[in-house]
């Protein structure tokens, strides 16, 4: 139970804080981090969202004292309120996160890490042709452009754009074929 001496200790903290000491602060969290702790505890499973729940309680204090009122003239039960505050939104924010991912089954099968390799793959062996194919790829394959199109781009006949773009596929046809990718 706080003492009239606690709570005339904690309307001079207050003062202090609000002056804006930072020795203030550091004898707040002296304490009360100890408490604080032990509560946050309640309120959080791990013990890095303790230890952010007992940092934001402090930033809070640091950023409110000027404007704080204290009902009871004793500061700890303003900083649980604030520190159950935290925990709330704390968990609202892992709610949300949580919300946002997919469900385990919906989840990439293995299958698909297998089709996103082969996919960097060819993307690896249309890098690896020479600057005019691999723009040429990009424009057609990639783009969407027509070869009447991608030759204009490219200041290049459409017979030549379409004998490049066979040749280009051969290549990586083969590539694919030969290392079995």
């Amino acid at each position: 139970m706080e003492t009239d001496n606690d709570t005339d200790a904690d309307v001079s903290l207050t003062r202090r804080l609000a002056g804006g000491d930072k020795a203030a602060l550091a004898d707040a969290f002296d304490r009360f981090a100890p408490t604080l702790t032990r509560y946050a505890w309640a309120l959080a499973g791990s013990r890095q969202d303790v230890e952010e729940l007992v940092q934001d309680t402090f930033l809070t204090l640091w950023q409110k004292a000027d404007t704080l009122q204290l009902s009871t003239r004793a500061l700890l039960p303003w900083l649980l309120v604030v520190c159950r505050n935290h925990a709330r939104n704390q968990a609202r924010a892992v709610a949300k996160q949580a919300s946002d991912e997919l469900p385990a089954e919906l989840a990439s099968p293995p299958e698909a890490e297998e089709a996103r390799e082969r996919l960097r793959w060819v993307r690896d062996e249309i890098d690896s042709l020479a600057p005019l194919d691999r723009r040429i790829c990009e424009l057609c394959l990639i783009e969407g452009h027509s070869y009447t199109e991608a030759a204009e781009m490219l200041g290049l006949s459409v017979g030549a754009l379409t004998q490049r773009v066979s040749r280009s596929r051969a290549r990586l046809k083969k590539a694919v074929t030969h290392d079995e990718h």
